[in-house]
């Protein structure tokens, strides 16, 4: 660990990471650029770096990209990602109500929070998690990779079923190329630039990034610019102080999103609506949510922040990324030959720590760079459409082609974009679709695997038995069933609502 902070803090590592710090807050403050579309278009660029530097420049663009989303939320009731949803309930009313430099402040100090505290769980957890994640043998990875799939796909979109066929869709196309059990070629359709497989990178920049310019340029007709913004100064120091004023409420929130980071597939989103939920229901006074309560943005922007650095700990401990961007990240380290899990700890150890100690330094960064750059940088959402959408899709075909500079895999990146974007509107959220095309390296080596070894003895003995096992089939079933029940009281209530409506105006009436 010792060695890893040293290596952290080297000048050339520091350079990188403010790169990756300051190219994040630009990632963020764009509406449609994600923390995940920012990595995965990065990716490329960091292979002529060390690998240490490289892992550092995308961790100072994830850390920050979770904070600077919060910047549309809160001055166009936009947000950047998913993980910034909530943050807009509380943040844009303040916006409306003049103190949106107030809203940015406690985003970016909380946001810091967060990343402190997060990454401080992945220093120390990470290594005692090491004993768990030996015992994991090929069975149990299979049932993980499963148990992350219910998890996103139960949670993503309107539709439980459309959110785990998105990750069936990604299993679907991770499987292109050479099977792992027979050496036999699948989905190749006659196309020999198939036969190796997709491009993982040009993969995730189809799912995430061409159906954003696709929805931007349909958007030309109706709105020539994003939003506009007027700054405003003088309250930082007094904004931080407010933060400070509730420290159970800053404990409670980076509690939340550390333990929802930690599970794989969660990720933040989750964990800012659960913290947001939470503050609601500790607080004494929730007649100021929803209106422009500071700990409203508060609750969101420490949990989603925490929750960011967690979620790499059961990429480096298990193998198995907790969040999409560390599902880009996952795919980083496979492109340069180093398998996350068990066997990185073994081969370089130093190189988990620095990505720790990297996270962690990046929440300084972010607060220092955030505080100081977050209101000008803002006004970038006032770029016309119309040189924006091509900007994105410029650095999306550099990109896709930087990989193995193979003009197929741009070709690959629009058919996968284009596809993406047609199914958003049947209702598919594009992040299943992304885990499971990361996924699906993980799964399906396991799969055969443990087939092999259930050859030997049977395959209720391989697959359903062992305690690990049945723990992961029974949360996988579980995750399903909370998700089904919890949007069945939803229904319920939603139906409710308009009978208690019609009773009060017919009781008014009365009177």
């Amino acid at each position: 660990m010792f060695e890893g902070l040293m290596q952290a803090l080297t000048p050339s590592y520091m350079f990188w990471l403010t790169i990756g710090v300051l190219i994040g807050m630009l990632v963020g403050t764009l509406p449609g650029l994600t923390a995940t579309m920012g990595t995965a278009l990065l990716v490329p660029f960091t292979f002529n770096l060390p690998a240490g530097a490289g892992l550092a420049m995308l961790g100072g663009l994830y850390v920050c990209a979770m904070f600077s989303d919060a910047i549309p939320a809160v001055l166009v009731n936009t947000p950047g990602t998913p993980a910034a949803m909530a943050t807009a309930f509380d943040g844009h009313p303040m916006c409306l109500q003049g103190r949106a430099h107030e809203a940015i402040v406690a985003s970016c100090f909380a946001s810091a929070i967060g990343a402190l505290f997060g990454a401080g769980c992945y220093l120390l957890l990470a290594w005692p998690m090491i004993e768990v994640a030996l015992k994991f043998g090929p069975p149990e990875f299979f049932w993980l990779g499963v148990f992350a799939l219910t998890i996103v796909g139960s949670l993503a979109g309107d539709s439980i079923l459309k959110g785990l066929a998105g990750g069936g869709i990604g299993l679907l196309i991770s499987s292109v190329g050479i099977s792992h059990g027979n050496e036999i070629a699948r989905y190749t359709f006659g196309v020999p630039e198939l036969r190796g497989g997709v491009s993982l990178v040009a993969g995730l920049i189809g799912i995430f990034a061409v159906p954003q310019v696709l929805s931007m340029v349909a958007q030309l007709r109706k709105k020539d610019s994003i939003a506009d913004y007027h700054p405003k100064r003088g309250e930082t120091l007094k904004t931080i102080l407010k933060v400070l004023a509730h420290p159970f409420h800053i404990v409670r929130s980076a509690v939340i999103g550390s333990f929802i980071g930690i599970l794989p597939g969660a990720g933040s989103p989750i964990a800012a609506l659960v913290s947001y939920n939470e503050a609601v229901r500790w607080s004494k006074d929730k007649s100021g949510f929803g209106k422009g309560d500071l700990r409203g943005v508060t609750a969101s922007e420490i949990a989603n922040n925490a929750a960011a650095p967690a979620a790499i700990i059961p990429l480096v401990t298990l193998g198995v990324p907790g969040s999409s961007p560390a599902a880009v990240i996952a795919g980083a380290l496979m492109l340069r030959g180093l398998n996350p899990g068990p066997e990185l700890f073994q081969s370089d150890g130093t190189l988990v720590y620095s990505f720790g100690w990297s996270l962690m330094l990046a929440g300084f960064v972010t607060f220092i760079l955030g505080s100081l750059f977050a209101p000008y940088l803002a006004r970038i959402i006032r770029i016309p459409l119309r040189l924006l959408a091509p900007l994105i899709m410029l650095l999306a075909v550099i990109g896709a082609y930087a990989i193995r500079n193979n003009i197929f895999d741009v070709y690959f990146m629009f058919g996968l974009g284009v596809f993406v974007f047609l199914v958003k509107g049947l209702g598919f959220h594009p992040g299943p679709i992304g885990l499971g095309l990361i996924l699906g390296p993980i799964i399906e080596p396991s799969l055969v695997q443990a087939m092999y070894i259930a050859g030997a003895t049977s395959i209720g003995n391989v697959f359903f038995s062992g305690t690990v096992n049945i723990i992961l089939i029974a949360l996988s079933v579980l995750s399903i069933a909370f998700v089904v029940w919890t949007r069945s009281v939803d229904m319920m209530k939603d139906r409710a609502a308009p009978k208690e409506k019609d009773r009060s105006v017919n009781g008014d009436e009365d009177k």
